[in-house]
């Protein structure tokens, strides 16, 4: 495969879940993590699969609940590490991984399963602290309330503020963006359970070579969160790039990864 070539494809998870994924470029396998509500047809990568196909082959899929793969309820986030389990043994048996918001800290829950990942890069994982665990689980169960009552507008709505999100962001997004996001709200509360039950206890058990990347124009929640995961990580490397709220181009972020997972 050259890094001009796509494929597309699917694996059965353990639990015999189909989950949907594209192959781009060639070299070693490289598997992104979205964020909470994006898959493939509504995705945070944007250009960078490919930028990085030249040197990577790249899996990008739909994690389960979103776009082309399907569900198998009750959530656990084993069954996330499951996913992409079957996506590593498709690669070949090993993968380096890049997750960004909570994909990296489903990146990080991965890792620390023991899964064949030699080294993994997060952007901005939203890890809470001891402190915040009740209200962390109240907003939890607030979000699977809206849900299971219909309100999933209400669920998208209170999801961006929860995280931070700042309203003028909020008040400009898309129509075509809020109902993309609407159709995977009940996927929201998936990232919600991810992030309540990732500590900084898990991170220390991640021993793989780790890039945490941060964004100068993010606000000091987010950029508190990726400081503690770096000392939190027994070999982690800390990047900060030019950027926006939550996000840097993906000019600027391809060559990081690219040094990051080829050195």
């Amino acid at each position: 495969m050259t890094a001009t070539d796509t494929s597309a494809g699917s694996v059965r998870s353990a639990d015999g879940t189909t989950i949907a994924f594209e192959r781009t470029g060639a070299g070693p396998a490289l598997i992104l993590v979205d964020a909470a509500g994006h898959y493939r047809d509504f995705s945070s990568f944007g250009t960078l699969t490919g930028l990085l196909a030249p040197d990577f082959t790249v899996f990008t899929y739909d994690r389960r609940g979103r776009g082309r793969s399907t569900d198998t309820p009750p959530y656990a986030i084993e069954r996330e590490v499951d996913d992409l389990a079957a996506l590593i043994a498709e690669a070949g048996g090993s993968a380096f991984l890049y997750g960004i918001s909570s994909g990296a800290l489903l990146a990080l829950q991965a890792a620390a399963s023991g899964l064949a990942i030699p080294k993994l890069a997060l952007f901005e994982p939203p890890i809470g602290s001891d402190e915040d665990a009740s209200a962390d689980a109240d907003f939890t169960r607030e979000l699977a309330d809206l849900v299971a009552a219909g309100r999933r507008d209400d669920a998208v709505e209170r999801f961006h503020l929860g995280i931070g999100v700042p309203p003028e962001v909020i008040a400009q997004m898309a129509p075509q963006t809020r109902s993309a996001l609407e159709a995977v709200a009940h996927t929201l509360v998936y990232d919600c359970v991810i992030s309540d039950a990732t500590s900084l206890e898990l991170v220390r058990s991640v021993t793989a070579p780790t890039l945490v990347i941060d964004s100068e124009g993010s606000t000091g929640d987010l950029t508190g969160w990726a400081a503690a995961i770096i000392e939190a990580l027994p070999n982690g490397t800390h990047r900060s790039l030019t950027g926006e709220w939550h996000g840097v181009p993906d000019e600027d972020l391809a060559p990081v990864l690219t040094e990051f997972f080829r050195s």
